[in-house]
């Protein structure tokens, strides 16, 4: 079990690198981290994946007073992603042609939902920008919605000013990653301790939207974490408390 979740833990942040390449070449708007990171990298003399990791180490600098604990997920997710997006770029070409660019957009979207499952499914710590979050809710006592709305408002708009790309793949990131990692957790539940069955003896009820907590303990970042919160479970499973 512990290789499984090596494999899925590392494979799925490879992916997410990966899928993050293909957006920015796709050239059709970010989701709000990566637009801050695109923003910034445009004025300082580092890579896209090198500014993801310093954002990230940064972040996680912020844990410090909000007593929160990392996991190998969460240095793993510094490190894998900011190699994996600088790789892609290299390998990746700049599309031209609208079709071809639209496709890659719809592509990166999907590819990023199957790495999320992938690394949630792990279970092996949440990323410095979800860990951030749930932080400020603990000691804050404010709502997920209230704090996540602050925090990925206030990292578009930086980035957006810095010159990052906002567009029509902005909100289609944002509108399709949640129902999309939904379909995928049926694939891994079971296999991978990130996702549970449910008990056959608790009774079937309307489900309800998922914890704080069993959402984002094993998640990783960018707009995932609202995704998950804001759509609602399957039946069939549920993310298991680390």
């Amino acid at each position: 079990m512990l290789f499984r979740r090596l494999a899925a833990l590392y494979s799925g942040l490879w992916l997410y690198g990966f899928s993050m390449a293909v957006m920015v070449r796709a050239g059709l708007g970010l989701d709000p981290w990566d637009v801050f990171h695109q923003g910034i990298a445009g004025h300082v003399p580092l890579s896209f994946g090198a500014v993801t990791a310093v954002t990230g180490v940064a972040v996680l600098l912020a844990w410090i007073p909000l007593r929160q604990r990392p996991g190998l997920g969460t240095v793993s997710n510094v490190v894998v992603i900011g190699i994996s997006v600088d790789i892609g770029l290299w390998l990746l070409p700049q599309w031209h042609d609208v079709p071809v660019r639209l496709g890659a957009m719809l592509v990166a979207v999907v590819l990023n939902a199957a790495a999320t499952v992938l690394y949630i499914g792990a279970g092996m710590g949440p990323g410095p920008r979800d860990g951030l979050m749930t932080g400020l809710v603990r000691r804050t006592g404010l709502s997920v919605r209230l704090i996540r709305t602050g925090i990925e408002v206030t990292v578009l708009s930086v980035g957006w000013i810095l010159g990052g790309s906002v567009g029509i793949g902005t909100v289609v990131y944002a509108l399709g990653i949640g129902p999309l990692i939904q379909l995928m957790i049926p694939a891994v539940h079971g296999r991978l301790p990130g996702f549970r069955a449910e008990d056959p003896a608790e009774p079937v009820a309307e489900p309800a939207p998922a914890s704080v907590d069993a959402q984002l303990a094993a998640g990783a970042d960018s707009s995932v974490a609202s995704a998950a919160f804001h759509s609602r479970k399957p039946s069939s499973v549920r993310p298991r408390r680390q």
